[in-house]
């Protein structure tokens, strides 16, 4: 992925590289302590040279990753190294008869080996992402946005003067930029903000944020501020919600994927909702949205959740319109399709993409990212639906299936139910990235075909639906899990 035209040598190092989920730096470090470990039990004559050579990689990979930032998953490579460095040096510079005995020095380096080991281990666990680079035909540009609604009071907050605000961030079809051109930082705008993210995030599911510290490292595919593509015509829309205390940012490598296959797609940040927002004057709103453990009571706090995320996606919408009308001024005037627009989510902000196409006739198509449909059913949805599930479990909600298949039921355009085998609930984000490849959390698909099927199904829809595109839909969408087809009428 990172080797594109630089030859199959260097490719095969850096494929190798990628899946160990470590840096060269990072494998030079471990790579010394291997040695320094393995020098005690050399012969006597190559001892000496493999001490030094290896002690001196050694020390120049880990100071310069001190200086660089070091993750926690090497910390046990440096207390291997530290362990193993007495018994490694003293052989130089002590007579051998005071050498220890192997049968001193044998634990302590089975020891160090261990530790040694925890490191790509841990890596492979936690890494830092490394995004599918996207397939279209257009480079992708990315902005942040920030619009406050003058007619909405915020109702998080008991300021009568309080207006509500979302961050947007934009992903769009771009002109191709130079090869050196920076990458956009994942999470946020700036690594700062990256990092306040990831440690919300972790701190919204009780894990400590250390964990984490390799996302804010990650760069993405898209090219902040980047020219808009100059052909390509005017682009429909998709627009985004994440899940329940989700970011913006958390379905980036699917809306890097639409957008370079020709979509304009707009994820929102919902203040007092999304795990952490950083406001364009540098202020910090966490979530206040907190479960109280009665089910019926969070059920009601949900469906009143769910409706502002709702507001929040017609207002975006409405903003999205005015940009697209201006003078010029902005390089997206007049390139954007708001007859041709999606509301799209994720859990919640699936629940809110319903929502928010009921209310507002603008809307064309809706993707729900197995989210659980909220607040009143009716009026039935006019416009063509597709749902993406996990397999049903004992664990699931036993209200979800039937509830979901009665919204696509009433409909009065063919929709469609996908269920994806080996899916779980975070399998439509970007967590397959960077969490534990654990099926229980993100499914056993894996890191590449997870984003890979999420993006495709959805592109399959979209491009049926908002571009009439020629095929067979509910074929295409048959390869990648367990299709049904809702017919308009009110019938599978």
């Amino acid at each position: 992925m990172w080797a594109r035209g630089s030859g199959t040598e260097y490719g095969l190092v850096t494929d190798i590289i990628t899946g160990l989920n470590l840096s060269p730096l990072e494998i030079l470090t471990l790579l010394g302590a291997v040695a320094l470990v393995v020098a005690r039990w050399l012969p006597a004559a190559a001892r000496p040279r493999v001490t030094i050579v290896a002690g001196a990689v050694f020390l120049l990979s880990a100071i310069l990753l001190c200086v660089t930032g070091i993750r926690w998953q090497l910390l046990p490579v440096l207390a291997a190294a530290a362990l193993a460095a007495p018994f490694a040096i003293s052989p130089l510079v002590r007579d051998r008869a005071r050498r220890a005995r192997w049968w001193l020095a044998l634990p302590g380096s089975v020891a160090c080996v261990c530790l040694i080991t925890t490191a790509p281990v841990a890596a492979w666990a936690f890494p830092v992402p490394v995004f599918p680079e996207p397939s279209g035909d257009f480079a992708v540009g990315t902005r942040v946005l920030q619009w406050t609604d003058p007619d909405r009071p915020e109702t998080f907050t008991d300021d009568p003067q309080d207006r509500r605000t979302v961050v947007a961030q934009l992903w769009y079809p771009a002109r191709n930029s130079p090869a050196d051109a920076p990458r956009a930082q994942y999470l946020g705008r700036t690594e700062d903000e990256a990092r306040t993210v990831s440690a919300a995030l972790a701190g919204g599911v009780g894990l400590p944020g250390f964990l984490f510290d390799g996302v804010p490292r990650a760069r993405t595919h898209s090219i902040p501020d980047a020219p808009v593509a100059a052909d390509g015509g005017r682009f429909p829309i998709v627009l985004f919600s994440p899940g329940s205390s989700g970011v913006r940012t958390q379905n980036t490598a699917w809306a890097e994927e639409l957008a370079s296959h020709g979509y304009v797609v707009a994820a929102l940040d919902h203040p007092y909702d999304s795990a952490a927002v950083v406001l364009a004057d540098g202020r910090t709103i966490t979530t206040a949205t907190v479960s109280t453990g009665d089910r019926d009571k969070d059920d009601r706090l949900a469906d009143d959740w769910t409706a502002i995320r709702a507001a929040d996606l017609r207002f975006a919408l409405t903003r999205l319109a005015g940009l697209d009308r201006g003078d010029g001024a902005d390089p997206l005037a007049g390139r954007l399709d708001t007859d041709r627009v999606a509301a799209t989510g994720h859990s919640m902000g699936g629940a809110a993409a319903l929502q928010a196409a009921r209310q507002d006739h603008r809307f064309d198509a809706v993707i729900d990212l197995d989210g659980y449909p909220r607040g009143a059913l009716s009026p039935d949805l006019g416009l063509p639906m597709l749902a993406l599930t996990q397999a049903v479990t004992p664990d699931t909600d036993p209200r979800y299936m039937p509830l979901l298949t009665q919204v696509l039921a009433r409909g009065t355009a063919t929709s469609y139910r996908l269920t994806i085998p080996g899916a779980a609930h975070l399998t439509f984000t970007d967590a397959p990235l960077y969490l534990p490849p654990v099926s229980s959390i993100v499914g056993s698909l894996g890191r590449t075909e997870s984003p890979r099927v999420t993006a495709g199904a959805s592109l399959a829809f979209l491009d049926s639906v908002l571009r009439h595109g020629s095929g067979d839909l509910a074929g295409t969408l048959s390869t990648y899990g367990e299709l049904s087809v809702f017919h308009s009428g009110n019938g599978r």
